[in-house]
């Protein structure tokens, strides 16, 4: 976290707090038939002082209430989109001049996020580094390329052998879909940005991962040097983006939370202990990576009763879709 100020408001009857420089984020979702407009939904990240939100499916309404909120914004380019701007340079720059240029003056865009958890053997694949490409080229005739960094976001079943940590590699189908993809990150200054969820690495090994080492709640480190599973399955990450030459290029955790309901593991207790342990956990850094603060954006805003999948895609929310917080968690 770049600076931890002391929160000086008072906000304990809202439930979240907020301050004002921080490195954690909400990701507002917005695949739901019950939700509050854009505009109310901004106002709740602003009376927070929710300072980074992540959004996906852009649109006018939420790129004008972002206007003058200093909230800095993940901006995102659908996978549904992803073809039409890698061939076509021309709708590249028609996607950033629509959505983008003309609210850049006083809104705080950071990143744009190409594509979110492009599986590397589909069809969107081959789209995902021209779509960057020509999105870069449309930033920069924006000059807004010292502003923007151009990313894709990725998940961390791109990773194998991820026990130790320093053991993971990127999957074979995986790695050539990532090097060049890494190869551009870097001549251009941008972060990896990725999705890290305990939650579905502690399900799906439930012989093997304790419930504590989920939660960050385990006492002392493990017999390879950790204490909790979200440094684990980040340093994989940076395990593997080592092994690809690339041992300083930054990850950005793009994502990353723990359901309510809906599945193993998924009650409020235990979401409500994940989000108050990662938000003090990210003013830090890994073992691999001590030197911290660790930027990371909470998944997600609000509970999205539309969201496809399984039961637990639907209660992620931080706030229920009334506005009411659904833990009581603090920024200070």
């Amino acid at each position: 976290m770049s600076a931890i100020l002391l929160f000086l408001g008072v906000l304990t009857s809202i439930g979240l707090q907020f301050t004002a420089v921080q490195s954690v984020g909400v990701c507002y979702g917005s695949d739901g038939n019950n939700l509050p407009t854009k505009q109310d939904a901004i106002n709740l990240y602003k009376s927070n002082n929710i300072g980074k939100i992540r959004i996906y499916n852009p649109d006018e309404a939420t790129l004008k209430a972002l206007r003058g909120s200093n909230i800095e914004v993940i901006i995102g380019v659908p996978n549904t989109n992803l073809q039409s701007l890698a061939s076509n340079a021309a709708a590249a720059s028609d996607w950033v001049n629509k959505y983008i240029k003309p609210y850049s003056s006083d809104v705080k865009f950071k990143y744009v996020a190409v594509g979110n958890e492009v599986p590397p053997g589909g069809a969107e694949a081959s789209h995902v580094l021209p779509a960057l490409q020509n999105v870069q080229k449309a930033i920069s005739a924006a000059n807004l390329q010292a502003q923007i960094k151009v990313s894709t976001a990725i998940d961390t079943t791109l990773i194998e052998n991820s026990y130790p940590p320093n053991n993971a590699v990127f999957t074979g189908t995986a790695k050539p879909y990532i090097q060049p993809i890494i190869t551009f990150l870097k001549s251009n200054g941008a972060p990896l940005l990725a999705n890290v969820y305990p939650y579905f690495a502690y399900t799906n090994n439930l012989q093997s991962i304790t419930l504590q080492y989920a939660l960050f709640t385990q006492q002392g480190n493990n017999e390879v040097g950790y204490q909790n599973l979200f440094d684990a399955l980040l340093d994989s990450l940076y395990a593997a983006l080592e092994k690809t030459g690339a041992p300083d290029l930054k990850i950005v955790v793009s994502e990353s939370g723990w359901p309510s309901q809906g599945g193993t593991g998924a009650t409020v207790e235990n979401a409500s202990t994940y989000y108050k342990n990662l938000i003090k956990h990210a003013k830090g850094g890994t073992p691999k990576k001590p030197s911290g603060p660790i930027e990371t954006y909470l998944f997600a805003m609000f509970d999205e009763n539309l969201k496809q999948g399984a039961e637990t895609e639907r209660h992620f929310g931080l706030f229920r879709p009334d506005k009411s917080p659904k833990y009581q968690l603090s920024f200070n």
